[in-house]
């Protein structure tokens, strides 16, 4: 279908500029190598009426005081902002409006769930499709070398709470095995009372557009850890980048645009790349 695709297509894009040369280089070559002038990039987006406007309107009262009403149809205009990167007022301000938005996600929580978090604590989110090649597995194993480290090696950490969200498909046995992973160290971890104020971890249920809402203006950490080369853009990115959580992530997808955008220092990188990746598999 793909073959037929391109050949009856004016334009075929990938969805990130990764994702747009892997088509071209590895999966068809052949048709680049006839007509590359039909290959194009179109890096998926989201829309900041929702995800700024909508689910976080004290950061986007914020925005419109400082840049006018422009920035909603025009994001290029954030980029003003880097003048008030010294200035006290307006990031003490940014930041009031993150702990507030940490503190109604905690209500959210306690309602829904009954459990109580530090809105204090640095929230880590990985919210996103339960797949393997997301590297949830991976993340929930950091959590127990965390554990570890406080409960045999008596280390002290910064307060954290480790935040899970999202679904597997029904057949998927593997992720299902991940959620059930995930909420078994829950129940050990926030049960411990040597991890009082320093761990928390917890799998939110019912992963929805709305519980989003909530989770992504909430956020310190951002986890993008998708094994390179298999995300082919992925937007929770943007939406949790758009709302000032900080990203760590792998060089796949829009994480490569988004660490040319705001600069490498201001992005975690984390794992090997796309060609790295391959070569171990070879």
């Amino acid at each position: 279908m793909a073959n037929l695709a391109i050949v009856g297509s004016h334009k075929v894009n990938g969805v990130a500029k990764l994702h747009s040369e892997l088509i071209t280089q590895t999966l068809v070559p052949d048709f680049y190598f006839i007509t590359p002038e039909k290959f194009t990039n179109q890096t998926n987006g989201v829309t900041p009426r929702r995800w700024i406007q909508q689910a976080n309107p004290g950061l986007a009262t914020f925005l419109t005081r400082q840049l006018g009403n422009g920035w909603v149809t025009d994001l290029d205009k954030l980029q003003q902002l880097k003048k008030l990167a010294n200035d006290s007022g307006a990031v003490e301000e940014i930041q009031a409006i993150k702990l507030k938005n940490k503190q109604a996600l905690c209500r959210q929580i306690a309602f829904h769930q009954g459990i109580q978090l530090d809105p204090t604590a640095m929230f880590d989110c990985q919210v996103k499709r339960i797949h393997e090649y997301k590297r949830q597995l991976l993340n929930i194993l950091h959590v127990i070398h965390l554990y570890l480290a406080i409960t045999e090696s008596g280390r002290t950490l910064t307060p954290k709470v480790h935040l899970f969200a999202g679904k597997a498909a029904p057949g998927y046995a593997m992720a299902k095995l991940i959620i059930q992973l995930i909420n078994e160290v829950a129940k050990t971890v926030n049960s411990d009372p040597r991890t009082k104020g320093q761990l928390s971890v917890l799998f939110l249920e019912d992963y929805k557009v709305s519980l989003a809402e909530h989770i992504i203006p909430a956020t310190d950490l951002s986890e993008q850890i998708s094994t390179a080369g298999t995300e082919a853009s992925g937007t929770s990115n943007m939406k949790f980048a758009m709302n000032g959580a900080l990203t760590i992530g792998t060089l796949d997808g829009a994480n490569i645009e988004i660490r040319d955008a705001v600069g490498a220092e201001n992005f975690y990188l984390f794992g090997a790349n796309a060609d790295e990746i391959d070569m171990h598999r070879r």
